[in-house]
């Protein structure tokens, strides 16, 4: 899916993603959604027991001002 069809898709939700297209500033471009909630915690259980190589944990809502966000 295109990064717009999994924003679409899975509006306001964490999203666990299998990597497959990012641009030059490795920004997400396409993927395959592994797991979606709305509880954070839940897509990181899921990640430890898949364990998948090349992915991405993206939030497909707003992001508020008063968030730091640490990668």
């Amino acid at each position: 899916m295109r990064w717009e069809e999994i924003v679409e898709g899975f509006k306001d939700e964490w999203v666990l993603i299998y990597v497959k297209e990012v641009d030059d500033d490795f920004n997400l471009k396409e993927g395959d959604v592994i797991a979606h909630s709305k509880d954070k915690e839940e897509i990181y259980r899921k990640l430890l027991e898949i364990r998948p190589k090349n992915f991405s944990i993206e939030y497909t809502g707003e992001i508020p001002e008063d968030l730091a966000v640490v990668l």
